[in-house]
């Protein structure tokens, strides 16, 4: 691909640059050794360090085998210009759909090693190069450890085991030579039709937000990147994503400024002004009728103006073209071609656009033309260089393959992994059925779809172990219990994210699978029925034949017939649920004995699962988004106006399963609700304190959920909003007191005026185990 034009043959070259150039003494600091390197760089290196390859690094870097070739490299733009980044190279020699071919640890890490030391040794300048990799939950790659979802993650209200996993994920990442992650996700998910739900922290703002800054010390650690085991952090999809019109993927979301600010914006302005995030990505969507990668009021007034932003924007995959037209998703049109596309996303302030050369090349033309102003790129590379100066890659670019390999999948990694699986688990239901007694058992039916299907979600890579539920019950039970599995009904066929299209099973066939798996049931003790969605069921919506948005939530397929034919026998039955956004399951409410929200639980599902169903730990998952009666329901997030519940000719308004809900094994009692001072000044701290008791006979995880109410406002504000949560952890008969300091952050919104402000007057403080109201105390702070 001819990105820049070719020289003429009597065309002066650069000079060589010298050995002692400022920007290589790794004593200098770093803003001097940017002013100097990019003093020193053409046009045309400047916009290649705006460009990165990923599928096209195939016949660009590598073979077709997907290793390093420098034949290529030398006869590509690469070798006269250097490039910005590497997309994925884990995915090297694959289609980039097929994550079990990819590379090994090893292999990855020596192909980091070989791409970047041509950078550094064969282009003038020696800029090495960053290599990008998705880190949703794990490093997708093969052999990374795989942890739940972060939807389950979020689940744990556990922000310390939360930084601790991503952590964890940075760690393989840099042994393999990856130095950006494109995670975490801090869309706020409102609508659970969109597919991308399982992606994300859930409903609630505050909760997005702390996890999110988790996730980035985690990814980052103490920012200096000095320890070699640490990644930068792309805060995504800025913004608004997470209520798309219609619940489609990518859709326009029509919300006000201050919705924007208070809901949506906040988790990425906590995450940038408390954790340093280096990086955000755009988003697809637009707000206002302007795309986020040409909204230079987003980009530039808010991200880095009024937050001070250091960092780079990453576009979103082929996001920039959409600008234009991308006929197999869609376009904006706000572009006439990809020229005035690279044109709209430079003045926005994209820094860098993914995944491979489209619109960017044409930045020299438009320099060259008059339309850009060279110091305009100059502005964006620069955070760019400096950040792979902070990395340490001129010095110390490469990694050790050994290392990566010993640290892939390793046991203290697969431990963490477990932890958070269990910690993820929520029980919404239990008639005296859990935890079971394999004493008491002789035969165990394990029945469903999700029974022996390995569901790890999107954007997953391929773990060294990977436990279903029923490898999971078959390993805790071993030869003590009859273990007797049926399918019971297909979900879809085949059912992989990476296929386009989705294949409905045969109606008639799964009736014949259901009278099997009816049989297996009524032979067995106890029942585990373990249901859901799949990768096709929810997923990312990347084109038009590639979807995974839906109009219902229902159970998909013969699933409900299943339930019903299973329970009929009224058997001890526990039911599991399994997938990436919450569905309406109003029969399983009512007439399951038992019934656990799952989520995607990673590699090690079924031993969190057997962990769970037979009592070594007591489920302690809470929601972190509201589960709908139906989809005729939605919204249903539980922060609404005071306004948006008045009520349903023939229905109830409200969730099926509300945010912040969650039982256990054990009991706890709250008590003693307090506050000090109980009038504070507009910049004054509270301070509210709660006795939290385990009053049952088994240890266990309580989340103690603070929230607030501004009583009397000059604009609308939520009837409820989290504020503060703690998990706390106590033996039978344990008390402990949980503290909340409540500051100005917590009480302030942007109000008539949209500055954001405590306005005097009172707020109503709630304090216990979920929104619902019959789960909170209330006492009142009044702000003079």
């Amino acid at each position: 691909m001819h990105l820049f034009n070719k020289r003429s043959s009597g065309e002066i070259s650069e000079p060589e640059v010298p050995a002692a150039a400022p920007y290589r003494d790794p004593a200098r600091p770093v803003p001097e050794r940017v002013r100097d390197l990019l003093a020193r760089m053409t046009l045309e290196e400047k916009v290649a360090q705006m460009l990165c390859l990923w599928q096209q690094k195939t016949g660009t870097l590598v073979d077709a085998q997907g290793r390093f070739d420098p034949a290529l490299a030398r006869a590509s733009f690469v070798a006269r210009h250097g490039l910005g980044q590497v997309g994925r190279p884990s995915d090297a020699g694959t289609s980039g759909h097929e994550p079990e071919k990819g590379r090994t640890a090893r292999e990855q890490a020596a192909l980091a090693n070989a791409i970047q030391r041509f950078f550094l040794e064969e282009t003038r300048l020696g800029i090495p190069v960053l290599f990008h990799e998705e880190c949703l939950h794990g490093l997708a790659a093969v052999g990374a450890t795989s942890f739940p979802q972060p939807i389950a993650l979020a689940s744990t209200f556990d922000p310390a085991l939360v930084e601790a996993l991503y952590a964890m994920a940075a760690r393989e990442a840099r042994a393999r030579g990856v130095h950006q992650a494109l995670t975490p996700v801090l869309d706020v998910a409102r609508d659970p039709r969109w597919g991308r739900v399982e992606e994300t922290f859930g409903e609630d703002p505050f909760l997005v937000a702390t996890l999110g800054v988790a996730a980035v010390r985690g990814f980052q650690g103490d920012g200096t990147f000095r320890d070699g085991r640490h990644v930068l952090a792309t805060l995504k999809h800025c913004a608004a994503h997470g209520q798309p019109e219609g619940g489609m993927n990518c859709g326009p979301v029509n919300v006000s400024e201050r919705e924007l600010r208070d809901v949506f914006l906040h988790p990425f302005r906590e995450a940038v002004r408390k954790a340093g995030a280096a990086s955000v990505m755009a988003s697809y969507n637009e707000i206002d009728g302007i795309p986020s990668h040409a909204n230079r009021w987003l980009l530039r007034d808010v991200l880095r103006g009024e937050w001070g932003f250091e960092g780079f924007v990453v576009s979103d995959y082929y996001a920039i073209l959409e600008l234009f037209d991308r006929p197999e998703t869609h376009g904006h049109h706000v572009a006439r071609d990809r020229k005035e596309a690279a044109l709209l996303a430079v003045r926005a302030g994209v820094n860098i656009e993914l995944p491979d050369p489209d619109c960017y090349p044409h930045l020299a033309e438009l320099v060259r033309e008059g339309l850009l102003e060279e110091a305009e790129l100059d502005a964006l590379v620069a955070p760019m260089l400096a950040w792979k100066f902070r990395l340490g890659l001129f010095e110390d670019p490469y990694v050790d393959p050994d290392e990566a390999e010993r640290l892939a999948g390793c046991a203290e990694h697969r431990a963490l992994a477990r932890r958070a699986a269990t910690e993820a688990i929520i029980l919404l239901k239990n008639d005296d059925v859990l935890p079971l007694d394999p004493a008491r058992l002789r035969t165990l039916a394990v029945i469903g779809p999700n029974a022996h299907r390995s569901l790890l979600g999107g954007y997953s890579g391929v773990p060294k172990h990977n436990v279903t539920v029923l490898d999971g019950l078959r390993a805790r039970l071993g030869d003590r219990v009859a273990v007797h599995y049926h399918e019971g009904c297909q979900i879809t066929v085949g059912g992989s994210w990476h296929e386009d299209t989705v294949v409905r099973p045969d109606p008639e066939e799964d009736r014949r699978r259901i009278a099997g798996a009816v049989a297996t049931a009524r032979e067995a003790d106890a029942v585990v029925l373990v249901l859901g969605g799949n990768e096709q069921t929810a997923r990312e919506a990347w084109s038009r034949t590639h979807l995974g948005d839906r109009t219902s939530l229902d159970l998909f397929g013969q699933q409900q017939e299943l339930a019903e034919a299973v329970l009929a026998l009224g058997k001890p039955t526990v039911v599991l649920l399994l997938g990436g956004r919450p569905l309406s399951v109003p029969y399983l409410a009512e007439h399951a004995p038992a019934l656990l929200e799952c989520w995607y639980l990673g590699q090690e599902t079924g031993h969190a699962v057997a962990d769970v169903l037979f009592g070594d730990a007591s489920p302690g998952g809470k929601l972190p988004i509201s589960i709908p009666r139906s989809v005729g329901h939605l919204p249903v997030f539980y922060n609404h106006k005071p306004s948006a519940r008045r009520g349903y000719l023939f229905d109830d308004a409200s969730a099926l399963f509300p945010f912040g809900f969650g039982l256990s094994y054990t009991t706890f009692a709250l008590e003693n609700l307090r506050l000090e001072p109980a009038t504070i000044p507009r910049d004054g701290t509270a301070r509210v304190r709660i006795d939290v008791t385990n009053t049952g006979d088994r240890a266990g995880a309580e989340v103690v959920q603070l929230y607030i109410r501004d009583c009397v406002s000059s604009v609308t504000r939520p009837v409820k909003e989290l504020r503060g949560f703690e998990r706390v952890h106590l033996a039978p008969g344990e008390t402990r007191t949980v503290t909340f300091d409540l500051t100005p952050e917590h009480l302030a919104f942007h109000d008539l005026n949209m500055n954001y402000v405590v306005e005097p007057g009172d707020f109503e403080i709630m304090v216990g185990s979920s929104s619902r109201d019959e789960d909170l105390q209330r006492i009142m702070l009044h702000v003079t």
